[in-house]
């Protein structure tokens, strides 16, 4: 008997064992338990939580090497993260959408980026059959050739710096709102919808960067929807939608405070992880619709518009 043998049990020695053991362990409870993980320094949380569908990258490496030494309880310990992986997301994958009526059809489009114009946005717009169309990033020298090339379909707007609402029911009570930062990062409007008087909120959070200093820089993204998630909670609307660009998976512990109080549509309507970031590849979901007093009967994610975002289509009806 071998040395190598005799250390090694079953096959493979403990200390190679080991290496691979120890890593698929704690993915697994990456991916079971992403809480617990810390989001200092540099918001590591965070960006563990936005990344995480992309775990499976770190499992695909982990069963190869496996094999290749040649010990099963290596490999025991690398089906670990890939079980945990499975269970997590292989419903998202595989969940078919639930299909009935709708009341209305609602569109959330950051139109930023070098390739959009108005009038290329305005025909794919007006080609989904969007009766309610949230824009966002829209430049301020374009909003007059935005209002001018949608008036036809939707005659009724809201518009401040650079956000933009469209409607084919008539709008009320329209308040920009400045959640902290450069830009007013969200407007508020009730829409007369064939679904009842919905409170309509179309955002865009601060960006997030990466930063030297800072990490994955979140704190003025999270700082605003705490704001935001406050102003809904106390809105007295009974039925809500919020259709916006919030820069970050909701996954991301930085916007529970926002989908504590609302449902994702995605979540109940969708299938896939439906990234939508960004548009010629997409990696993450950034671009969200969220209800309350609402439900999702349908919702996808339409093709690169042009846009460096890919635009997200949800049909909703009313729950009561």
């Amino acid at each position: 008997m071998t040395r190598s043998t005799r250390r090694g049990g079953s096959g493979g020695r403990p200390r190679h064992t080991a290496r691979i053991a120890v890593p698929a362990l704690l993915l697994a409870v990456a991916l079971l338990f992403p809480q617990l993980l810390p989001n200092r320094p540099g918001n590591l949380g965070s960006l563990a939580e936005t990344a995480l569908p992309w775990f499976g990258i770190a499992i695909a490496v982990l069963l190869p090497w496996a094999a290749l030494r040649g010990s099963r309880r290596a490999m025991a310990a690398a089906l670990v993260p890939l079980v945990a992986w499975c269970y997590l997301f292989v419903p998202t994958l595989t969940t078919t959408p639930r299909a009935g009526h709708t009341d209305f059809k609602a569109l959330t489009f950051n139109v930023g980026g070098h390739r959009t114009t108005p009038e290329a946005v305005a025909r794919e717009v007006i080609a989904t059959g969007a009766d309610v169309v949230a824009l966002e990033k829209v430049p301020l020298p374009a909003i007059p050739a935005y209002k001018k090339a949608l008036a036809r379909v939707y005659p009724h707007h809201a518009t401040h710096n650079t956000l933009g609402l469209w409607s084919r029911y008539p709008l009320r009570a329209v308040e920009a709102m400045n959640l902290g930062g450069p830009w007013p990062h969200a407007i508020r409007a009730v829409a007369g919808t064939p679904g009842g008087d919905t409170a309509i909120y179309t955002v865009r959070l601060p960006s997030v960067r990466f930063q030297a200093t800072e990490g994955f820089a979140i704190g003025r993204r999270d700082a605003a929807a705490a704001v935001l998630a406050d102003r809904i909670a106390k809105d007295p609307a009974r039925r809500m939608m919020l259709l916006g660009d919030l820069n970050g998976s909701l996954r991301d512990r930085g916007l529970a405070p926002l989908t504590h109080r609302l449902k994702p549509a995605q979540e109940h309507a969708g299938r896939g992880f439906g990234f939508t970031w960004p548009a010629a590849f997409p990696v993450v979901r950034i671009d969200h619709v969220l209800l309350r007093g609402l439900e999702a009967s349908t919702t996808s994610v339409l093709p690169d518009l042009g846009s460096d975002h890919r635009p997200v289509l949800t049909g909703v009806r009313r729950t009561a």
